[in-house]
């Protein structure tokens, strides 16, 4: 799910890539907001409330909000740089670098608060907004911009549009392809609501407050393991076919 790029990308491989990267910024999402009550996956309310404290002339309150943007901007464009600086390397699975390093920060976010008090909420909102900008800039390149993960406005307004559309004749293919689409949707917007339904009961019920940041980077290492694992297999079982056809 991570290795397939363009045109050898499937529904099912959106739908697993998808599934675990949208259940990572649910939790994300919930935790961010449970620890400082800010937005963590998304910069939409952010540029509200900049453009406002602007507005009302008041520009060293309305700073941390410019750098909540550029943090998940920068997110995006570091995702994105190594992407294409590595994009020749046909053995070296370009995906690896962003995915692991959103898992770093994470993981460090998570770590960090069992031996260091913390005093800088703004801090860590904009580190856990620069993992957001990794991953969306990621998963967007992967897909092809088909799948989305870290925020929800755009999923609903596609979703209502793909439903609408079933209302209407379509050839075989073109309803197959919408009604791919509303899965898939459907799939990120359940899988979103799980990250955070679970990240809201270890933040709150387990008592792991922001070390539940460290949870979700486990699950995008164990995922690329799983990746790899699967994709090593499946390589083999091709080889051993074809040697076998060639015996025979």
């Amino acid at each position: 799910m991570f290795r397939h790029q363009g045109k050898s990308r499937t529904l099912q491989h959106n739908l697993r890539i998808a599934t675990i990267l949208s259940f990572v910024a649910g939790i994300v999402n919930v935790t961010g907001f449970l620890s400082f009550k800010q937005l963590t996956t998304n910069v939409t309310g952010h540029f509200a409330l900049f453009i406002y404290d602007v507005a009302n002339l008041d520009f060293w309150k309305g700073t941390i909000y410019f750098i909540y943007i550029f943090s998940f901007l920068f997110g995006s464009f570091l995702s994105s740089f190594l992407i294409e600086k590595y994009a020749e390397s046909k053995k070296l699975n370009i995906f690896l670098f962003p995915t692991l390093l959103e898992s770093f920060v994470l993981f460090s976010i998570g770590i960090s608060t069992i031996f260091i008090e913390i005093n800088s909420y703004n801090l860590i909102a904009c580190l856990m907004l620069f993992a957001m900008g990794l991953q969306n800039s990621f998963v967007t390149k992967i897909s092809n911009a088909i799948v989305r993960t870290t925020h929800l406005t755009g999923l609903f307004t596609d979703l209502g549009i793909d439903i609408s559309l079933l209302f209407f004749k379509k050839e075989d293919s073109q309803k197959e392809k919408l009604i791919a689409n509303i899965k898939l949707r459907i799939y990120i917007i359940a899988s979103f609501f799980a990250g955070g339904l679970f990240g809201g009961f270890l933040y709150s019920e387990i008592n792991l407050e922001l070390f539940t940041l460290t949870i979700a980077g486990i699950i995008l290492v164990m995922s690329l393991f799983y990746d790899d694992f699967r994709y090593k297999i499946i390589k083999t079982k091709r080889k051993h076919i074809r040697k076998h056809g060639v015996n025979k």
